[in-house]
């Protein structure tokens, strides 16, 4: 039902340049994607700061919901389900079920609904063809709205700090909202320094439509939400519908909450609460290695220094007809162990017919890349060619490692040469496949 609210094109232009860094922030500290919990459990994090929330618990099981509702002890009652994905209300359940958000009228109700959902995939919108397992269902009781609205805290680059986002539509897709009536939607910029005022929060209160005996009700509310965003390093906090019930006060319905993964040090109790059964399996694995990794479907891997590298690596591969199996940056400090646990990463996708290497020796050796790249083509016995362009600190010695080592290892000094040569190399291995036959690579002399 929630989903995130991208403010595109920027909402201000400013000539003036950003401000730089704060001087604790390390050059090499790597942006990573942001935490994502379930609806659950940012509810639990919204009643412990004291907003109001609808009544519900989570289930595990079918007899668990039926359990749970029994305790509730409401006739009116929603099951949802907890999947790390917006449009779970028009998504379809394998097995048939459709919507995973279902209001049902008893326990035994209850019970029927969370078995044809718990143990089962659910595919949205979001989800793609992959779908997303349900392992849970947080069961709460039915509110009656009479009005919904759409609210949310998110950091701004244009206004350079958190904004407070408001609309008197909620409950429906917001990003449809943003493009078909902008003027919709409420933006008010908080000075992260100075935190919020009772005033602005009422001034959106106002704008989005809230009857004036609920203004300073939907405000209060609003700067609980603010100080909860700070608190917990939220990089967005969504809350769609915040309603105004028909006993006349205001509730969030659902939330959703993104927390900013640099921030995992101070936030450790939120970061335990993470769910990796809906992440893929090697997400996991390139956050224990320290790595930014996303799979994609391609046949070319690629290991890559920098993020903007990585991109204008991927990039070349498609210039030349090859599609890229994955975004994967080591960063600035990598160490020949991360290059190992990369190339696992990497090679961990059956569909991978070669790999390009391409590294820019700045901050980061090329001899201790090599090492890296040596050891794991050693140790993981790979049969698939492997192209390595390295540039830079050291480029001579790592030149020198390879060319010593007896594995199969193509070293090219030109990155338009190197793409051409892996999408030709992919190409062969792909060729090879389609007719069963194996082949060997001999390195030219």
């Amino acid at each position: 039902s929630s989903s995130s609210l991208l403010l595109s094109p920027p909402l201000s232009s400013s000539s003036s340049p950003p401000p730089p860094p704060p001087p604790h922030v390390s050059p090499l500290q790597q942006q990573q994607r942001s935490l994502s919990l379930h609806e659950y459990t940012s509810i639990g994090l919204l009643k412990e700061a004291g907003i109001s929330v609808p009544d519900g618990m989570v289930a595990s099981s079918s007899e668990e919901a039926y359990s749970v509702a029994k305790q509730i002890g409401s006739k009116d009652l929603v099951v949802k389900a907890q999947v790390l994905a917006g449009g779970r209300g028009k998504g379809t359940f394998e097995g048939g079920l459709k919507g995973g958000v279902r209001i049902v009228y008893s326990p035994e109700e209850a019970r029927d609904i969370s078995s044809q959902m718990i143990g089962r995939k659910l595919y949205t919108k979001q989800t793609g063809e992959a779908g997303r397992i349900c392992n849970q269902v947080f069961i709460c009781e039915r509110r009656y709205p009479r009005r919904e609205y759409y609210f949310a805290i998110t950091m701004e680059r244009s206004f350079q700090g958190p904004v407070l986002i408001g609309s008197s539509q909620g409950g429906v897709n917001i990003e449809d909202v943003a493009a078909e009536n902008p003027d919709a939607i409420v933006k008010e910029p908080i000075d992260i320094v100075e935190g919020i005022k009772m005033e602005q929060a009422v001034k959106v209160a106002k704008k989005m439509g809230f009857p004036p005996a609920l203004v300073n009700e939907a405000a209060e509310n609003m700067i609980k939400l603010y100080n909860l965003f700070i608190k917990y390093d939220a990089s967005m906090v969504e809350i769609n519908p915040m309603v105004e019930d028909s006993s006349g006060i205001v509730m969030c319905m659902d939330a959703k909450i993104n927390f900013d993964s640099n921030a995992e040090y101070r936030q450790k109790k939120v970061f335990e609460l993470r769910d990796w059964t809906q992440e893929d399996p090697r997400d996991r694995q390139a956050a224990k290695a320290d790595l930014n990794y996303i799979g994609l479907d391609g046949t070319i891997g690629c290991l890559v220094n920098g993020a903007g590298l990585a991109m204008a690596t991927m990039d070349i591969i498609k210039l030349h007809g090859g599609t890229p199996a994955n975004f994967l940056d080591v960063g600035g400090g990598a160490t020949a162990h991360q290059v190992t646990e990369a190339f696992k990463l990497i090679t961990s996708d059956r569909k991978v017919q070669a790999i390009l290497v391409n590294i820019f020796g700045g901050i980061m050796r090329c001899d201790v890349i090599a090492q890296g790249i040596i050891m794991a083509v050693r140790d993981l016995d790979l049969k698939i060619p492997i192209v390595v362009r390295l540039q830079g600190t050291r480029v001579d010695d790592a030149k020198a490692l390879i060319a010593a080592s007896p594995l199969k290892i193509l070293a090219c000094d030109d990155l338009d040469e190197a793409a051409k040569m892996v999408v030709k190399l992919s190409e062969i291995v792909s060729l090879a496949k389609e007719a069963q036959v194996d082949i060997t690579f001999q390195l030219p002399i």
